[in-house]
């Protein structure tokens, strides 16, 4: 079986297990949780956060506290097939787009005071279909994070948010597949 057919078969696999986990707002609490309490968090000045969507980790009701924290929370948005990054101030200024995203409006995309430099990240929370133990991971097949996260200082901790439901034995991966530092479950933090 090829790496590609791998992929779609796990993708499917890891999906309906994380669509049928029960509790996902109370195990996010814990996650997140988890995340918060990382040292590369209380070390960093810049944090990449996604708005967590359907069946992933909820992210969104921790923005109002990091952003009190004194931290710049960069959000992720779709341009063209790369992701732009968004200085936030306020979760009211996002908007739902495409894939049920919550994003900056097009019109605020542009605002040159809110662009966040993918060099300023200290800490980005990744994202994922299913992960490893390893850090390997598994997302939804079109490369946009992987894509970023070449791009990202060396010395940016990368921490993929998952249900211990997505965890597998092995994920396959490419060349073009980007490792996390750590993987932070309700019931572990697995470090690289």
């Amino acid at each position: 079986m090829d790496l590609r057919e791998q992929k779609r078969q796990l993708r499917q696999q890891a999906l309906a297990r994380r669509e049928a986990q029960e509790d996902r707002e109370g195990l996010s609490q814990t996650i997140l949780g988890r995340f918060l309490a990382l040292p590369a968090y209380q070390q960093a000045r810049t944090v990449m956060l996604y708005i967590g969507i359907r069946s992933e980790v909820h992210t969104r009701p921790y923005v109002p506290g990091i952003l009190a924290s004194g931290r710049r929370v960069a959000v992720p948005y779709c341009r063209g097939q790369q992701l732009g990054l968004f200085e936030l101030h306020d979760l009211s200024e996002l908007e739902r787009c495409g894939f049920g995203l919550w994003e900056p409006p097009l019109a605020r995309r542009g605002d040159a005071d809110r662009q966040v430099d993918v060099k300023d990240l200290d800490l980005i929370a990744v994202p994922g279909v299913a992960f490893d133990r390893r850090g390997a991971r598994l997302g939804h097949g079109k490369a946009y994070y992987d894509r970023l996260l070449h791009t990202v200082r060396p010395d940016a901790v990368l921490a993929g948010l998952a249900f211990e439901c997505q965890i597998f034995p092995q994920v396959p991966t490419g060349k073009r597949d980007v490792f996390m530092d750590f993987v932070v479950t309700e019931r572990e933090v697995y470090q690289r």
